[in-house]
């Protein structure tokens, strides 16, 4: 039987969906592969920070959390690390699409320290894939990510484990779901506005949503994918973008009365060497996959040179799925 300290750097919505689910799975953990656990450290961004190396009880630091209790005192995110006994790092701190900071830092930090990373952050996929990967094997732990895009999809570990000698060409889908229910919602009579103050009201758009309308957030996942699954290194300004401002009501109606959807489109395909990323919103028609993605939910179809089509389709993920990708990559990490 092994024991395994866990820390939690951000425990936001996903951080204690994770919680949750840990803690709804232990049996289930313990019994199939021999797993069991102690959370030792919580790090929040507004709540403070917690370190018992003896064990925090989950159960009562989540009640905490839904009170809006202080968890303990301030503490940096990279001294929390370095000073956190811990086998796992589960890292879910908010995305920086331009640098990756600072949950690169803090995520080669816990390798260093040969701590097992587990983030759900795009940004450190997309600027330090490589560099973390590389340091990861030289200390013997795993870099795992699997929650970055489409939640929790298995995008990345399908390729990693289920697809030996697949040489991914091409992807083209809806990757994401906070425009996908904008425009769901203007082709039900909605303004732009209208549809927008709604995602905000449930949660899924930041008070500035121009990160999801205006391409950035497809960006950085289109980056994402094509760096880990098509070997080649991009970044998000490398990323062809426009957003879906531009999509009127009136355009959004003529498209319907054609009988096609707007659908904000994430592309990448190989060029000789190299990959052409794009996002922007494309017209789909009823005979693409594309067409019956509603709401939240999200779809990526591959193109490899053995497989010419593979689509997943995400049905109306929220924090629990994500937490399940988090889940996934700690269950592939340890055993």
């Amino acid at each position: 039987m092994t024991e395994l300290r866990l820390a939690f750097l951000g425990f936001g919505n996903v951080g204690q969906a994770l919680g949750r689910l840990l803690l709804r799975k232990q049996d289930e953990l313990e019994q199939e592969y021999g797993i069991t656990f102690r959370v030792t450290g919580i790090s929040t961004g507004r709540h403070g920070a917690v370190i018992d190396p003896q064990g925090i009880e989950l159960t009562n630091a989540l009640a905490a959390m839904e009170r809006g209790d202080r968890l303990g005192t301030p503490m940096e995110g990279l001294t929390f690390v370095q000073s956190c006994p811990a086998d796992v790092l589960f890292e879910s701190i908010p995305v920086n699409y331009a640098t990756g900071q600072p949950a690169v830092d803090y995520l080669r930090a816990a390798l260093g320290c040969k701590i097992h990373a587990i983030t759900a952050n795009k940004g450190p996929v997309v600027h330090a894939y490589r560099e973390l990967t590389a340091l990861a094997a030289e200390q013997g732990r795993k870099f795992f990510f699997e929650s970055a895009v489409m939640d929790g999809a298995p995008i990345f570990s399908l390729f990693r484990a289920a697809l030996p000698g697949a040489k991914l060409l091409s992807l083209r889908g809806i990757l994401n779901s906070t425009t996908n229910l904008i425009l769901g919602r203007m082709e039900d009579g909605e303004s732009f506005d209208q549809a927008v103050a709604y995602a905000q009201s449930i949660g899924i758009a930041e008070t500035d949503p121009s990160g999801d309308v205006g391409g950035w957030d497809a960006a950085v996942k289109v980056a994402a994918l094509a760096t880990v699954l098509m070997g080649v290194p991009l970044k998000p300004q490398d990323v062809a973008r426009e957003g879906i401002r531009l999509i009127t009501p009136e355009r959004i109606q003529q498209a319907l009365a054609e009988g096609k959807r707007w659908k904000l489109v994430c592309t990448a395909r190989r060029q000789d060497e190299d990959v052409v990323g794009r996002v922007a919103p494309e017209l789909v028609s009823p005979d693409s996959p594309l067409y019956g993605v509603q709401g939240t939910s999200s779809i990526v179809t591959f193109e490899t040179d053995v497989l010419p089509e593979l689509s997943i389709v995400e049905g109306n993920p929220g924090p629990e799925t994500t937490a399940y990708g988090m889940l996934a990559d700690f269950i592939n990490a340890v055993r």
